[in-house]
């Protein structure tokens, strides 16, 4: 029986706390439950106490422990640390290592995996100090649950609605059983490609590389065996992940035919040129006339290709737009034959290209889930837990 610490903070959605302690407690997990003196006022300790047929510990200094360190105690006995609903005042606390509750004590003192389903106003998720300690946070490796976007208790409509605790309940399920992804072996493609005009020039996109590198990092940490493509990147390669480095679409291509044999999943997040020059100057290009035309012609559709083969892998594409982003995404989704698109927004928004956060909207056959903006690898491990999902499906 897995032991799970729910701590909960002082915000509106703890009332839902109550709820996740009886579905912990029904799917078999040992439940024990840390308050805030701020929880205590939006949801009464017995009533949590009944839930999890525990005492519910709010002090951090408690004399009735025999060796009066109940924080320790109770660090040493979680297999899990779930708080919910995680505050902006939590999360910068734990964030930057505050320890001045029983709550923020245990999150240095636990040797365990830590979960936090953020809930809060829309505009307090927006702002960047809390966008960095979020960061900062899955930097230390903290699995972040949401937040949702809907209409929150202020009136307000937007991200910062606390995950349904159905919804944290499968989250942590997939995420503590041994590696959702183990065994399989995935195929990424990431980062923009080269197509030469002549010896010095080249076309290429604002591609960064960083979610198909998220994505191949994260899909290794869940069992998975995985191959990457890359184009050209900064990036250093992800270990324990067998990476193939290319330059063109061509290249691209080939590397991917090469490999695909025996992958039970492929993901196309690289940006590949649409178009290649037909021909390559073999000297530099002079400057010389007013007006010069550049002849193209297209490259080979790289995951069309892979979606067509008779014995294809789960394949799912990607879909950078500038406009009609669900439109473009149902047709490409349709017409490539996919079994799933993460399309995003690139040019006059947050994210995308060259970005270290993004947003995706998924789609698939009857289905679609949005992703709220939040960096890349968290992105990519809410990503791949859907695909494992929808594999299973």
């Amino acid at each position: 029986m897995k032991r799970v610490l729910l701590g909960i903070s002082g915000g509106i959605a703890a009332y839902k706390s109550a709820e996740l302690v009886r579905l912990l407690a029904r799917h078999g997990y040992d439940v024990r439950v840390v308050m805030t003196e701020a929880a205590t006022r939006f949801i009464s300790p017995l009533t949590l106490q009944a839930l999890s047929a525990h005492q519910v510990h709010t002090q951090l200094l408690d004399a009735e422990q025999e060796n009066a360190m109940g924080h320790i105690n109770l660090a040493r006995w979680a297999d899990i640390l779930l708080i919910v609903p995680a505050t902006a005042n939590s999360l910068a606390k734990f964030s930057y290592g505050l320890a001045d509750d029983l709550l923020s004590t245990l999150y240095l003192a636990v040797d365990c995996p830590v979960y936090m389903a953020p809930a809060m106003n829309q505009a307090m998720w927006l702002k960047p100090a809390t966008q960095e300690n979020i960061k900062r946070l899955t930097q230390h490796g903290v699995i972040i649950i949401g937040p949702e976007e809907g209409s929150q208790a202020c009136g307000d409509i937007g991200p910062g609605r606390m995950t349904e605790p159905e919804a944290i309940l499968q989250s942590i399920n997939a995420h503590s059983s041994p590696g959702i992804l183990q065994g399989k072996k995935i195929l990424i493609t990431a980062g923009p490609t080269r197509e030469r005009l002549d010896p010095v020039r080249y076309i290429t996109n604002r591609s960064s590389g960083k979610m198909g590198y998220a994505l191949a990092e994260q899909a290794q940490k869940l069992g998975a065996l995985v191959t990457l493509v890359s184009g050209p990147v900064t990036l250093s390669a992800p270990e324990y992940v067998n990476t193939v480095l290319v330059e063109s679409a061509a290249d691209m291509y080939d590397a991917v035919m090469k490999h695909i044999a025996g992958q039970d999943i492929m993901i196309a997040a690289a940006a590949v040129a649409d178009y290649t020059p037909v021909h390559v100057q073999e000297e530099k290009i002079k400057k010389q006339n007013e007006q010069t035309e550049l002849h193209l012609h297209k490259t080979k559709d790289i995951v069309a290709s892979i979606a067509r083969l008779k014995n294809k892998p789960f394949t799912i594409g990607f879909a950078a737009e500038t406009q009609h982003l669900e439109q473009y995404a149902l047709d490409k989704l349709q017409r490539k034959k996919l079994d799933m698109i993460a399309a995003n927004w690139v040019g006059q928004v947050e994210g995308g290209f060259d970005s270290a956060v993004n947003a995706l909207q998924v789609y698939w056959k009857n289905g679609q889930k949005t992703f709220t903006m939040t960096d890349k690898t968290r992105l990519a491990s809410q990503l791949l837990v859907l695909i494992a999902e929808r594999l299973d499906a």
